[in-house]
């Protein structure tokens, strides 16, 4: 058997592993000098320095925002934020030639032609900057003095398209060597400059000093928070800091008193440096959470848990953690004709929908609305046999785009994306895209921009065709084709970001004689998609990524074990679906758990408390549609273990949401035509909330798609 993820890997991530072993080998190197004489080559912290041991100095002030801590320099005495430079450079008088410089910091929005200043290095009575850096809402600047010709002149380095007045924590990591200077900004893909003048080989810094947020006057004071200030000689400090997944708050060097636990003064029980938050905490119902309750708390005393706003929803930071219990039935919902897929969104101020993909025209699909702890019908659209749903929002624009398998009434072959009309408070449609028995719809954004991608299935009998990824067009306010992708028979798209880079995978399930194929995993460069690694899978119709800490993971769910050239197995449909876990250092997906599933069409992840989960949708068993979908328990060092089963028939696609009812999962049936909802009940150490299981009797189709080998399956695939 092939050995699955053999595919090459991208030149980005490889330079990981480039730039990491090409740091610890010394750092930078030029001409055969080094600057080793003048420092030991250790990070050297300069917002440390400029802090007195014990106390802060006059014009700082310690603020906590987002979770993180940063000082706020005063612009009234810009001089009492300095210290002499020879408190770093104790060996020399030198700045080093070639160095990093690592920033963290948290810029407020400011008007258009501002300019402030992070830090300058300048000469006691000299307005000349010989090292310095400054922003403007759009652009970075680094400043140095440059001493090759007589009288020497300001030097600027700009770096465009650079924002970080978003009031929001950035990390910068800038390394100069020479006549090149690189930015790296929260460890995405560098910004490198080229310029005619080199950095000084041996730039004298006798008499100078560093002024934090200035340049020792008060116009351009730096009016954010500033958490992380370090010079790094002879390094690119890039790979030291581009290591976890929490890239932004990456942390070279921090001065004690900005670090998670503030140090308490011997004699007394008061902080040992003056702390400030602005905390404010509202008891009773639920309250709003938007902008303007921003970094406010709310005590719900009924669950006894403490949330924090963070501008558009409550999240949990201190609650009795509830436990999965039991589950039972919840609501039964009749639908138009049986369901291939849901899709659950929430619409700003109106509130949980689910949309529902039937497969009957008339009456086509159906959108129910949460109404009083259950979902009541509330818009009916047209569909030709819709396979699946996908919300997304472009701005303020609400979007829900259906996939057809089937022609229309004129013999048209179309899947619709039609947009929320808020005048009507429906769904209107919007745009018509050609598409050949489409399966899917993953709607994604990638630096700013908005993209879609459809599944397409087969044409005629052809399996092997191309899918499609379209980008909107903002001047149009269309998508249009981007780009094709080569897949077979293809099920899901699944769409996810690690870091600064993002991910496409496809669910390849039959190529016209088997369901033993490889998927794809393709990785964003250069403006598309490219292959990132093949894995091969078993008639796969799901992948389903998620995280658990600081680890990745990438579930299929395995559907049919085919292949028209082999022996027939003892049963096509008990196959091992399998959970893939990303490994850092290979840098690709590696195998980590296979679980038996039977027929499986989807994976939802969902988690209850702390703890989390996942539910695999079986659908046949090769005897009977009425087979037990499992939830798994992460446990740990054991992977995931089961833990409920739930009875279900011909199971094809699950969903979990939350409401301030409590947490809920939906599921669509195969077989039935109507829902089959289940309630859940969770087990605390104080109290026991409900958590309710909502199910839904989709899909007739699947009948004739899973039930023997041989011509059904076939026309299955068709």
């Amino acid at each position: 058997m092939d050995t699955p993820g053999q595919a090459p890997m991208a030149a980005p991530l490889l330079l990981w592993v480039v730039l990491l072993r090409w740091a610890s080998g010394g750092g930078f190197t030029r001409a055969g000098r080094t600057w080793q004489h003048c420092t030991d080559l250790r990070p050297l912290d300069v917002l440390s320095e400029a802090v007195p041991p014990g106390a802060l100095a006059r014009g700082m002030r310690v603020l906590q925002v987002q979770g993180l801590r940063g000082l706020q320099l005063s612009a009234s005495r810009p001089r009492a934020l300095a210290f002499p430079a020879s408190r770093l450079f104790i060996h020399c008088d030198r700045f080093p030639e070639e160095f990093s410089i690592i920033v963290t910091l948290r810029a407020l929005r400011r008007p258009a032609k501002r300019n402030e200043y992070i830090f300058t290095l300048m000469v006691e009575e000299s307005p000349g900057v010989l090292v310095g850096m400054r922003y403007a809402p759009d652009k970075l600047h680094f400043m140095f003095w440059s001493q090759e010709r007589a009288g020497g002149w300001q030097s600027r380095v700009t770096f465009p398209n650079v924002s970080l007045s978003d009031s929001r924590w950035h990390t910068l990591v800038l390394a100069v060597s020479g006549q090149s200077f690189s930015l790296t900004v929260d460890c995405s893909v560098p910004k490198d400059v080229v310029v005619e003048t080199p950095f000084p080989a041996s730039l004298s810094v006798r008499r100078a000093s560093f002024y934090l947020g200035n340049r020792r006057r008060r116009k351009g004071v730096f009016t954010g928070l500033l958490r992380q200030l370090v010079l790094l000689p002879g390094a690119d400090a890039t790979p030291r800091m581009c290591h976890g997944l929490n890239f932004k708050v990456a942390t070279l060097s921090v001065p004690s008193v900005l670090q998670d636990v503030p140090t308490k003064a011997v004699s007394n029980e008061v902080l040992k440096y003056p702390y400030e938050t602005d905390m404010k905490v509202t008891l009773g119902a639920r309250p709003r959470c938007s902008k303007q309750e921003k970094a406010q708390f709310w005590f719900n005393a009924s669950r006894r848990g403490l949330y924090l706003c963070n501008g558009s929803t409550w999240l949990s930071m201190l609650e009795v953690q509830p436990r999965l219990d039991y589950v039972e039935e919840h609501q039964k919902l009749v639908t138009n004709s049986e369901t291939m897929g849901v899709e659950v969104f929430s619409i700003p101020r109106l509130g949980l929908f689910a949309a529902t993909a039937n497969r009957l025209t008339p009456p086509g699909s159906a959108i129910y609305r949460w109404t009083d702890g259950k979902f009541v019908h509330y818009q009916n659209i047209p569909t030709h046999q819709a396979q699946s749903w996908k919300y997304f929002t472009i701005g303020k624009k609400i979007f829900l785009a259906v996939a057809n398998f089937e022609q229309n009434e004129r013999g048209q072959e179309f899947s619709v994306i039609f947009k929320w009309s808020r005048r009507k408070a429906k769904f209107l449609a919007y745009q018509r895209i050609s598409t050949h028995s489409a399966r899917d719809w993953e709607a994604f954004v990638i630096q700013g921009e908005a993209f879609l991608a459809v599944v397409n299935h087969r044409e005629g009998n052809n399996h092997n065709i191309d899918s499609v990824i379209y980008r909107w067009n903002p001047r149009t306010g269309l998508f249009e084709t981007n780009q094709t992708i080569p897949t077979s028979g293809a099920y899901d798209w699944e769409f996810f970001t690690i870091g600064p880079y993002s991910f496409l995978a496809v669910a390849n399930t039959f190529n016209g004689t088997s369901t033993r194929i490889y998927s794809h995993i393709y990785i964003w460069l250069r403006g598309s998609f490219q292959l990132f690694q093949s894995i091969l899978t078993f008639g796969a119709a799901d992948w389903e990524v998620f995280h658990i800490g600081d680890r990745v993971f990438l579930a299929v769910a395995n559907s049919h074990s085919y292949d028209s050239g082999m022996p027939a197995p003892s049963n096509f449909y008990a196959i091992n679906s399998s959970i893939y876990e990303l490994n850092v250092t290979a840098q690709m997906f590696v195998k980590f758990q296979d679980l038996l599933t039977y027929s499986a069409l989807d994976w939802e992840f969902f988690s209850v408390g702390d703890d989390s989960f996942l539910v695999v949708a079986n659908s046949f068993d090769g005897f009977t549609f009425s087979v037990n979908s499992i939830i798994y328990r992460w446990q740990g060092y054991e992977g995931f273990v089961a833990a409920h089963q739930l009875p279900t028939v011909g199971c094809r696609d699950w969903e979990a949401f939350h409401t301030a009812e409590g947490s809920f999962l939906l599921y669509s049936s195969a077989r039935e035509p109507l829902s089959k909802p289940f309630s859940c009940h969770l087990r605390a150490t104080a109290t026991v909330l409900p958590i309710s299981l909502s199910g839904l009797v989709l899909l007739q189709q699947v009948q004739s798609c899973w039930c023997a080998p041989g011509p059904a399956l076939l026309h299955a695939w068709g």
